[in-house]
């Protein structure tokens, strides 16, 4: 089991060094989201405020590097470079599913960035499904083992089915977000992880006390398409018919922000204009993954550190050309949603 995980991971950062696992036909819809053009901005490019304030922590902009990795040799070069790359710009930064540490604790090193990005917020990052079988202090452990700032809990019941190895029993993801909520100490994060949260479970996690929440949905890198690489002969045809499957990201946010939660925008955030629209329609802090992962590959620290700060300055710019000098006055800029968007709204 040990071996499959870690080959697993090594799998996963050969896929996504490529853009065969992008979603095939469906979008994330953020296209669907059209900010208006202000020509009396009243304000300068200098002025405009990017900042911030998310669990805690003041952001420079918001902007996530999200979890992408660990449990792999591979993964502690990349998570130590981009979470020094996070707490140099000020941004947040999440690690990838720490299940890997959890089955095989001497892997937990390729998971300890504290040392390198000493003040970034720090996500942990562990499958609904293990923290159902883990006791709350095993799960407090964790978090602590790596200085996490909280814990994102994934949700990730479609790339589990097409994972030749993933899990097959889903009960009891519900009890295990309102114990986690009510025992542990730093604040727990519903993650989805390229498939979306609809308005039912967005309304169910609010219900719960859930206040946060980071909605990777459809449009940006497919997990079932990753694992459908992966597969093979029945797992693998599962995979073809799901590689599009899930709510797309700006319907995602949408129905985050409607439940009253704070939502981080993941999945298919490609440029400074995603990260605009994704705020527009109310999230608060925008994530990166794979985009991110390939500068990095293509640069290295260089690499990465220009694409983000381009990402940077494209909000900022868009922010001018709105009339909004803040985050949350681009919250509340205005907008005009078109095409299949507003049917998933409706």
């Amino acid at each position: 089991m040990s071996k499959t995980i870690e080959q697993r991971k090594a799998d996963h950062l050969d896929l996504c060094a490529t853009d065969e696992v992008a979603f095939r036909q469906r979008t994330t819809l953020l296209e669907c989201v059209r900010l208006v053009h202000q020509s009396l901005p009243e304000t300068s490019y200098d002025s405009v405020d990017t900042r911030v304030r998310l669990l805690g922590k003041e952001l420079r902009a918001p902007l996530l590097i999200a979890a992408m990795t660990g449990g792999h040799e591979r993964a502690a070069e990349i998570n130590r470079a981009l979470a020094s790359i996070a707490d140099e710009l000020g941004y947040a930064f999440g690690l990838g599913s720490q299940r890997a540490m959890q089955k095989r604790p001497e892997t937990s090193w390729t998971y300890q960035v504290r040392k390198h990005a000493p003040n970034v917020l720090l996500f942990g990052n562990v499958g609904v499904v293990q923290a159902r079988d883990m006791s709350t202090k095993e799960v407090a452990s964790m978090v602590d083992s790596v200085g996490a700032d909280a814990l994102c809990v994934h949700m990730n019941p479609a790339m589990e089915l097409v994972q030749p190895e993933g899990d097959r029993d889903f009960r009891g993801g519900i009890q295990t977000f309102q114990r986690l909520w009510a025992e542990l100490e730093v604040p727990v994060i519903a993650k989805e992880t390229g498939n979306g949260i609809s308005r039912e479970v967005a309304a169910e996690l609010r219900s719960l006390g859930i206040r946060h929440v980071d909605t990777s949905g459809a449009g940006g890198t497919s997990w079932v398409g990753v694992e459908t690489l992966r597969a093979e002969g029945d797992g693998q045809a599962l995979g073809e018919a799901l590689w599009d499957w899930g709510v797309p990201t700006a319907a995602s946010v949408h129905y985050c922000v409607e439940a009253g939660l704070t939502t981080i925008a993941t999945g298919g955030i490609r440029h400074g204009m995603d990260v605009a629209r994704a705020i527009a329609l109310g999230a608060s802090c925008a994530g990166i993954a794979r985009n991110v992962y390939q500068a990095f590959l293509e640069g290295g620290i260089d690499g990465a550190r220009r694409f983000l700060l381009r990402i940077e300055r494209e909000l900022r710019s868009i922010m001018l050309l709105c009339g909004a000098k803040t985050i949350e006055e681009l919250q509340c800029a205005p907008r005009i949603l078109s095409g299949e968007l507003r049917d998933w709204i409706a």
